[in-house]
């Protein structure tokens, strides 16, 4: 019988998935609806027609208008971009920093872990939402400042869970092994440690995406992320809150594209770890 590799064995248990596969659909659909929005849409998200206001969905403007005038589906088209951008790069910046600084902590340990985990325990002592609004104040309201409030507030949700990883990894024979042979720390961490904790990485990533992205539309909603007129979801919410009764469509279209993004992404976060963990496997 043809042995299989395990990453080609944890892509098979992921087809297998149906939620999976469905969160992988949902997620591509709103990434080409990013990418190919001025071919999909006939209206610019910044157009104002203001004889066409707060018109509910027809053959013209498929998702309605709001109340100045602009097609809704060109502004969650183009939104679209917005935040899976902002879901990406938050999450980069907050697994990169997290990565290293969990491994620093977790491989070396003694006080040098002992000043990250402090800090850690700083950040994840503030509720994220208000620890991201803390620093949007100090740096201002921006697209990019939202962007690095989020990352930082992830920091330590990577670092911990990667320090727990590696001080589980640090005292293997095969770790124990190459120190006797006189292999250098950084050889170890980049060809032992980090290669053995990818897989709870690749799934907090995941999962993270959903987060960032939920953030950001919290933020945007308070008026501390992106400012008019760029379509951010969550700032469409609170653009079209005084109109949740007169023309509700406003509201539902940038809240049903928030919530199905975080669910692709959860779904596909579920079916990762269940693919990746050797104990969930058959």
């Amino acid at each position: 019988m043809e042995e299989t590799s395990p990453l080609k064995d944890s892509l098979m248990q992921l087809r297998k998935n149906r939620f999976a596969v469905a969160g992988f659909v949902i997620i591509v659909f709103f990434i080409l609806l990013g990418l190919f929005a001025p071919m999909l849409t006939s209206y610019g998200y910044k157009d104002q027609v203001l004889v066409d206001r707060l018109q509910p969905p027809s053959a013209e403007h498929w998702l309605g208008t709001d109340d100045v005038g602009r097609d809704i589906f060109s502004r969650i088209a183009y939104g679209a971009r917005i935040s899976l951008q902002v879901g990406f790069f938050a999450v980069s910046g907050a697994l990169v920093f997290g990565t290293l600084l969990g491994i620093v902590a977790g491989y070396f340990g003694r006080w040098v872990d002992m000043i990250i985990s402090r800090i850690f325990d700083m950040l994840l002592a503030f509720p994220s939402i208000l620890l991201a609004i803390a620093i949007v104040a100090i740096l201002g309201a921006s697209l990019q400042n939202a962007l690095i409030a989020i990352a930082v507030i992830n920091i330590p949700i990577f670092g911990r869970l990667v320090r727990s990883k590696v001080i589980s990894l640090r005292e293997e024979e095969y770790i124990m092994a190459a120190r006797a042979q006189g292999m250098k720390n950084g050889r170890i961490i980049f060809h032992h440690i980090l290669p053995n904790s990818i897989a709870p990485i690749i799934v907090q990533a995941t999962l993270g995406f959903g987060t960032a992205i939920l953030e950001a539309a919290a933020l945007g909603f308070l008026g501390l992320g992106a400012q008019a007129p760029l379509p951010e979801w969550g700032k469409m919410l609170a653009e079209a809150r005084n109109f949740i009764q007169l023309a509700p469509w406003t509201l539902i279209a940038p809240g049903l594209s928030i919530m199905l993004v975080v669910l692709g992404f959860n779904l596909i976060g579920d079916g990762l770890r269940d693919a990746l963990d050797p104990k969930m496997k058959n």
